[in-house]
């Protein structure tokens, strides 16, 4: 099994891949929403792992945070922003004419993937949590 480090290094680089998508024209808007689901799909199998669980093989986020909250309950305050993500999964991977997002919803998504990354790791590595300056 990964190490959890190894997934928040894929968690953070999903992270700033979404970021810098975002900066680019609205063609590559798609790929940055599906960045931000990775992110926190990442962010959360994370956890799991450093709990030394089973990581199922799911892009299910709202799956993966029940498994999280059995562990810690205070994961349950993430719900709101992984119901916003778990779509992106599917959505932004393939052409259909339902996904359309904006700049905003992009940003705004940037924002909460960051939340739920920087939430973990504040759970596996308090004295080692993120400066705040990687997500601005």
């Amino acid at each position: 099994m990964l190490d959890h480090k190894v997934w928040l290094a894929k968690a953070l680089s999903d992270l700033r891949s979404a970021k810098k998508l975002a900066k680019d024209d609205d063609d590559t808007l798609d790929t940055s929403a599906y960045h931000t689901q990775q992110c926190a799909e990442k962010a959360l199998k994370a956890y799991l792992v450093f709990k030394n669980q089973h990581v199922p093989r799911t892009h299910d986020l709202e799956k993966l945070l029940e498994l999280c909250a059995l562990l810690e309950p205070s994961c349950k305050i993430l719900l709101s922003d992984v119901l916003d993500l778990l779509p992106y999964a599917i959505y932004s991977r393939y052409p259909d004419d339902r996904f359309n997002v904006s700049r905003e919803e992009i940003l705004s998504a940037i924002k909460k993937a960051a939340k739920i990354l920087n939430f973990v790791k504040n759970l596996i590595e308090p004295e080692k949590a993120f400066n705040q300056t990687i997500f601005d």
